[in-house]
């Protein structure tokens, strides 16, 4: 999990820390990641900074350094869909070949720090290290079918199946205690709707029937989980 920005400081270890988070680049021979650190800019991106927009040219990659960043949709209504959030790794390789559009956007959702590296320069290395290329389509495959697996969330699960698996997913997370597995929810009731594809109001709804279930109990934004596998059973997840 990557360090609150707070206590992230700058720096070419720093840097080439950030940069070996990301699958394509950690294989890279050491001197090469410490060049790519070195040609490296630093966004500082407070919450709610777009780092780039649907729809608009690919400028370069986004490796986070420090703090999370959500990738969203908006629908023709407005309706905002997290596609996924990430505390590491690499954002933006979509478009980086074809030079096309974002089909996404990118937003801090709370204080971070990124490293940016433009298109040209990763182009260049793709070049000089075929195997990064290599990297960047195996990345990109992985998304394809997490998003196919978000669709068929959407398209075929109701609400609160899909709520359950959210839950069950945060889970993997939380921590042994008596009486379950517990975890603290960092996101409101609002991003989480954003994530399953609902509306804040039917989160909070749903989360009282997993209660009234007996799934989980709350105290706050506190979550206990007494018996996962009922849980991912209630999300069918297994």
């Amino acid at each position: 999990m990557g360090a609150p920005v707070r206590e992230w400081k700058d720096g070419i270890e720093a840097r080439v820390r950030a940069l070996a988070a990301v699958p394509y680049l950690v294989e890279l021979p050491a001197q090469d990641i410490q060049a790519l650190a070195r040609e490296a800019r630093l966004l500082r991106a407070g919450k709610g900074k777009i780092l780039f927009e649907e729809g608009t040219p690919c400028r370069g990659l986004y490796v986070i350094a420090a703090g999370r960043v959500r990738v969203t949709k908006l629908s023709p209504g407005g309706r905002e869909q997290v596609l996924h959030a990430e505390r590491e790794g690499a954002l933006g390789e979509g478009p980086l070949f074809d030079g096309g559009l974002y089909p996404a956007s990118a937003q801090a959702a709370e204080p971070s720090a990124v490293l940016f590296l433009p298109r040209e320069t990763v182009l260049a290395w793709c070049r000089r290290r075929p195997e990064m290329a290599i990297g960047i389509a195996r990345v990109l495959a992985q998304r394809v079918r997490r998003l196919a697996s978000l669709a068929e969330d959407l398209s075929l699960r109701e609400v609160g199946q899909r709520l359950a698996a959210y839950l069950a997913r945060a889970a993997d997370d939380g921590r042994p205690v008596s009486g379950g597995i517990e975890f603290v929810l960092a996101e409101t009731n609002q991003e989480i709707a954003a994530q399953i594809g609902t509306v804040r109001e039917l989160v909070s709804r749903r989360l009282g029937v997993l209660r009234r279930e007996g799934l989980i109990r709350t105290s706050g934004r506190r979550i206990l989980i007494p018996d996962l596998e009922r849980l991912r059973a209630r999300a069918d997840v297994l």
